[in-house]
């Protein structure tokens, strides 16, 4: 399915959902933008531009959205990618979510269908959980989790963890199979407002298998320990 074809249902599976195109009063069009991470990191390779931001329009059941991160080293982009997802709610504070993933770094441009579910686990665990097809019959998983402990209505302690795994090898990218990487956060911020929140914290990342033999032929490190300074907003 071309990438046009597939956008294209996107958007027709939402404006055309429920009742149709017109908003109700109890079901209004709303739409957010969440920054939740934008920083600066002390990494072993110099110092290091990273972001991750989502966000979404649509209804109480139906939503487009769009996410976005990546990262730039000595002013050269390393990683950046782009979801566009319909996300449809099956249960409260959960939606499963169907699109596609365009990478533009690293390597060329490669492009993947993406299926997924994000939402509020027990305990108040936030919860991304998505699986990927590429070009070329490449496969991909990826869990996200984070959680927020009150220190106090405004000092908030964040632990995260990230993990990457892949169907076979793509030397081209430095992408081994099964688990490729692990990234372990734990930030501290201070919300000014509950829209706009600077933090401070320490990110942990390590590579596993043939990614990390990749990356030890490209002279690179394989385990990473950085600090990191960023701000974290909504809107």
């Amino acid at each position: 399915m071309q990438p046009q074809t597939l956008i294209a249902l996107l958007a027709a599976g939402l404006l055309f959902s429920g009742n149709g195109l017109a908003a109700t009063e109890d079901d209004p069009l709303l739409g957010m933008l969440n920054i939740d991470q934008l920083e600066w990191r002390d990494a072993d390779d110099g110092s290091l531009l990273s972001w991750d931001v989502q966000g979404w329009v649509g209804y109480d059941l139906d939503k487009l959205w769009l996410k976005s991160e990546g990262e730039r080293l000595a002013g050269r982009t390393e990683s950046a990618e782009l979801q566009l997802l319909y996300g449809r709610a099956v249960a409260p504070f959960w939606d499963l979510q169907l699109g596609l993933r365009h990478d533009f770094k690293p390597a060329e441009p490669q492009q993947w269908l993406a299926f997924g579910l994000q939402g509020l686990a027990p305990y108040q665990f936030e919860v991304d959980a998505t699986a990927f097809i590429g070009e070329g019959g490449q496969s991909a998983l990826r869990l996200e989790a984070e959680y927020e402990l009150l220190l106090s209505q405004r000092l908030i302690l964040s632990p995260e963890i990230e993990l990457n795994l892949y169907g076979e090898d793509d030397a081209s990218r430095g992408i081994g199979s099964g688990l490729s990487d692990l990234e372990l956060g734990l930030r501290l911020r201070y919300e000014i407002r509950r829209e706009f929140a600077p933090y401070i914290g320490l990110n942990w990342e390590r590579k596993f298998g043939d990614t990390a033999d990749f990356a030890r032929e490209e002279g690179e490190s394989t385990d990473d320990l950085q600090a990191v300074i960023g701000i974290r907003a909504w809107f």
